[in-house]
């Protein structure tokens, strides 16, 4: 298996981190063109907690996101990640005037884009695409399930040949393509994430982002687990899961997440998952050294 790290130090020669940026975006899904509520796992700040203040210009915000990690990173690159929300849903002249100012960063070795495989337009190709001849680009998108009855329950709002188009058309103009899963859906089986696994690792997609299912204050999901609606996976039975979705990643899928620690203001469930350290020291032992494939 690839992880994260690994795949970073090959491609830029250092340690890179990731800045998560937040360009003021929003959602298709929260303005009323799909809906008004957002998906239902999704907190206020549109999954962007760990992102920079809007209210800063890009710039400030990297050179910000730099201060917060000098002290583990002394010589290194940085991964610009506009985070909160939909990155490509806007009008193309805002999202150049962004990722311009990002890519023109000396620091900034790649641009990483979390969107939703419905907001890339034909016009947003071409720009990523041009974008991607400048330095390296990611885009990052939001699936979750391949299962439709779990993506109506979420809300994802779009079906799965969305994101097979999607994925098709960012690998033809030679863009990364990262897809994030969420493992612990209600009503979701093993063999039911594993399949999704299975597929994404089949779709194109370059990278992969394993997610534990939080519930976050102030969501949909929140409601649903106060009402004994939604039950949260154990730490034993996360590891269990993990364990076999890593068996079905083939090695030129790079894994860039294998967990998730929601923000601790905002974490209802599982509290286990806030302790970041002992989880990730868990899954070092248990996955990746078990014979999972490592």
């Amino acid at each position: 298996m690839k992880l994260l790290n690994d795949h970073l130090r090959e491609t830029f020669g250092c340690k890179v981190y990731k800045i998560a940026l937040n360009g003021g975006f929003t959602c298709p899904n929260r303005d009323g063109s799909l809906g008004t509520g957002g998906c239902i796992f999704c907190s206020e700040g549109g999954s962007g907690e760990f992102a920079e203040d809007a209210g800063k210009s890009i710039t400030e915000q990297i050179e910000a996101g730099k201060k917060r990690v000098e002290g583990k990173l002394k010589e290194g690159k940085y991964i610009a990640y506009f985070q909160a929300y939909t990155n490509t849903y806007a009008p193309i002249g805002r999202l150049r005037e962004l990722y311009t100012e990002a890519m023109n960063h000396p620091d900034i070795a790649a641009l990483s884009v979390a969107t939703r495989p419905d907001c890339i337009s034909e016009e947003v190709l071409d720009l990523l695409e041009e974008m991607n001849r400048i330095k390296p680009v990611w885009v990052e998108l939001g699936l979750q399930t391949i299962h439709p009855a779990s993506a109506e329950y979420i809300r994802r709002g779009y079906e799965l040949p969305v994101y097979d188009r999607a994925v098709k058309e960012l690998r033809h103009r030679g863009i990364e393509v990262i897809a994030h899963v969420i493992l612990g859906l209600p009503g979701e089986s093993t063999e039911d994430m594993v399949d999704t696994v299975r597929y994404v690792c089949g779709s194109g997609a370059t990278g992969i982002k394993l997610q534990l299912l939080h519930i976050l204050k102030g969501t949909d999901l929140e409601k649903e687990y106060r009402k004994g609606r939604v039950s949260v996976l154990s730490e034993d039975g996360y590891i269990d899961i993990l364990k076999e979705c890593v068996r079905v990643i083939p090695d030129d899928v790079v894994i860039h997440r294998l967990t998730g620690d929601g923000d601790k203001r905002l974490l209802i469930a599982p509290l286990w998952s806030g302790d970041k350290k002992h989880v990730w020291n868990r899954i070092k032992k248990e996955v990746l050294c078990s014979g999972c494939g490592a």
